[in-house]
């Protein structure tokens, strides 16, 4: 029996039969309504026993920051009852934790348009019981997000489901047809601003938040900043420019990595682009990093790490490299320069953090900062620093 047509797995499609919000114990809008209150998408992250964690990227990631959605909850029955920003050492954000879909629907003011799958597994693949809860929300009228490497759309059963409730999935990591993909051309030369690659020494260790919080202090002092996403999470989040580069064919990777950077370039008219980087170029399960190099051709890069990560994730046999030896690593490998160095403080303590900044600046001679623990001026700063042309478009100062 499919999932599809096990009736413990698909709620019914009768819109009486469905449960209605209620808030202050008074009716709201019923489940079978697609009307949204609100302007911009409002959408539920499903997180089971990993938010917060490393598989829980997406959903980490949408808390802190979502310009495409309202984020209203996450579900995770680990950490049900918490603050989402408490649980990833932010301030407090009022997105609450619940204990699964109904939980979830009975707190939100209004049916949700979007069930947002917030987890990455290295398998990329949902499991049975996953499969069933996504149905379970098309039932409910949700449309699905989906940032795995399996392609519901390609699924009759989550294609029949889509029909029988209106709803749609979103496969954020499909690529364009392979007729429309890109070789690289050369044409990266176009852009005659400064390009940074925010890369690592690990996956999920924090590129992308370090990007998006510099993309955003650069803004707000008055340096057009772009972000080029390379990976699910960012576009999800919004990103208006990206690919998730894992799921491009090996050969038009740094085509598609160029021709995304010239077209933000052409349309954003940006002084300064920053690149979104995926696993690290040491990493002998990720290409990724080799393909974001090559196609974007970066003048600079921000690297981050983990000083209290022993190994790296998903590999407890393989040690975290030290900074230096990625720096000579990307350096050698590509022509450009590592203009700094942001930490990720997991398993670490404040003054732990304090004393790995003192001592990295001293031993690679360049500026380091924690992008979520210190104020983002050194990360203004650390641009500025090596682009000393950008700083005429300051129209706010850096501390």
């Amino acid at each position: 029996m499919s999932l599809f047509t096990d009736p413990k797995l698909v709620p019914s499609s009768s819109p009486e039969d469905r449960p209605t919000i209620l808030k202050d114990n008074k009716s709201v809008i019923p489940f079978s309504s697609r009307k949204s209150l609100h302007k911009i998408k409002t959408a539920i992250v499903y997180c089971e026993g990993n938010f917060g964690a490393i598989d829980g990227k997406t959903a980490n990631g949408l808390v802190r920051h979502s310009e495409k959605y309202e984020i209203l909850s996450v579900i995770d029955s680990e950490k049900a009852g918490l603050d989402a920003g408490e649980v990833l050492g932010d301030a407090p954000n009022h997105i609450p934790i619940c204990r699964d879909i109904t939980d979830a629907l009975k707190q939100a003011k209004s049916l949700p348009d979007y069930f947002i799958f917030g987890m990455a597994p290295s398998s990329g693949m949902l499991s049975t019981k996953e499969r069933g809860l996504i149905i379970e929300a098309m039932g409910y009228g949700m449309n699905i997000v989906n940032g795995l490497h399996e392609f519901l759309n390609d699924d009759p059963v989550f294609t029949t489901a889509c029909a029988t409730y209106n709803v749609t999935i979103t496969d954020v990591r499909k690529p364009r047809a392979k007729k429309d993909l890109r070789m690289f051309s050369g044409q990266i030369v176009k852009v005659t601003c400064p390009r940074i690659a925010v890369l690592g020494t690990d996956c999920a260790i924090g590129k992308r938040t370090t990007a998006t919080i510099l993309a955003s202090a650069l803004n707000e002092r008055g340096i057009k900043a772009v972000m080029v996403g390379t990976g699910q999470t960012g576009l999800i989040q919004g990103a208006r420019h990206g690919l998730a580069l894992d799921a491009v064919p090996s050969q038009f990777c740094a085509g598609e990595m160029e021709a995304t950077i010239v077209e933000a370039f052409e349309i954003e008219n940006p002084d300064v682009i920053i690149i979104e980087g995926q696993g690290a170029l040491s990493h002998p399960a990720f290409s990724t990093t080799s393909f974001i190099l090559r196609g974007s051709c970066p003048d600079g890069v921000v690297l981050q790490h983990a000083p209290g990560r022993i190994n790296r994730c998903d590999f407890e046999g393989m040690k975290m490299p030290a900074p230096a030896s990625e720096i000579n690593l990307i350096e050698t490998f590509s022509d450009t320069k590592v203009i700094g160095l942001t930490i990720n403080h997991e398993n670490m303590t404040g003054p732990e953090v304090d004393i790995a900044l003192i001592q990295y600046e001293r031993e690679l001679g360049i500026p380091a900062t924690d992008a979520l623990t210190r104020s983002p001026d050194h990360l203004v700063e650390m641009v500025l620093a090596s682009f000393p042309q950008l700083r005429k478009k300051l129209t706010a100062s850096v501390n």
